[in-house]
């Protein structure tokens, strides 16, 4: 099994080692092509990560389609890095295992920190020799769906872990300025604690010691060790925590929410706290 974060100075010497894909993953769909780590192929997460018909994360197949171009096998370690900590760079990682790809790291400070150590980026992008790759059916225990946020809600016996800021969590606002993808109601599922997902990094983008990690969910009430649900507005920042409490933190019963605000503050009659 391989180190699931990895720093930029090993991606600076291993980035091109056979069996090694680098991926990036960015919020702002242009920045790859403004430059990006050699060898590294981009993923557009709205074009390519999800549905274009539904609401809903790409299928198996769409899947195995875009592995396969990106000359990504079964055994292929899959290296992934963005901008904004990380953000849909952890999106990513958490749909390759949910379709039972294990081999996958984080280059740990993104695409923020390799630029900011001026480390050289090309615009050439690669045209890697296509394979066969044939993805697992999706895994359910990590992907928590309405029916079982709902269950949580009314009923508890799982810990809930709300990643968006304290605006969203309290129902102040419905999304982060420059958002239009929204509820029609604001406010939080009930039980749910507020952990903001960037509390979990430091100013240059790594991620935060394990004990520091450790201290910022139990100070908030938050075992790791115990089943977790994340959400927050579309599953982006949740994957983010996701990571911190599966992969940094050990959890063993982590699940992310990706319909999350926006699915759960748009259904009928169902409880909500602000």
């Amino acid at each position: 099994m391989v180190d699931k974060l990895v720093s930029t100075t090993w991606v600076a010497e291993h980035g091109k080692d056979a069996g090694v894909r680098l991926v990036e993953v960015d919020v702002d769909t242009e920045a790859y092509g403004q430059g990006h780590v050699e060898g590294a192929v981009g993923w557009n997460w709205t074009t390519q990560l999800q549905d274009q018909t539904r609401r809903d994360i790409i299928g198996k197949a769409d899947l195995e389609a875009l592995l396969s171009r990106s000359g990504i096998d079964a055994g292929t370690h899959v290296v992934l890095y963005g901008d904004n900590n990380n953000w849909f760079a952890a999106y990513a990682l958490w749909l390759l295992e949910l379709y039972g790809h294990q081999q996958t790291s984080l280059m740990d400070g993104g695409r923020v920190k390799w630029l900011a150590e001026n480390r050289p980026t090309t615009t050439e992008v690669p045209l890697p020799a296509a394979t066969k790759y044939t993805a697992k059916d999706a895994n359910p225990a990590l992907r928590a769906r309405r029916d079982d946020v709902v269950k949580v809600a009314t009923g508890g016996g799982v810990q809930l872990v709300d990643v968006r800021s304290p605006d969203e969590f309290t129902g102040k606002i419905l999304a982060p300025p420059g958002l239009t993808e929204t509820a029609q109601r604001g406010g939080h599922v009930p039980g749910a604690k507020n952990i903001p997902w960037a509390r979990a990094v430091n100013e240059d983008g790594t991620f935060k010691s394990a004990d520091e990690l450790k201290q910022l969910y139990t100070g908030a009430g938050i075992n790791p060790g115990s089943p977790i649900i994340a959400y927050c507005r579309i599953g982006e920042r949740s994957s983010h925590s996701w990571f911190v409490l599966r992969h940094l933190l050990g959890g063993a019963d982590v699940r992310n929410y990706d319909g999350s605000w926006t699915e759960y503050g748009s259904m009928i009659d169902v409880p909500i706290e602000r």
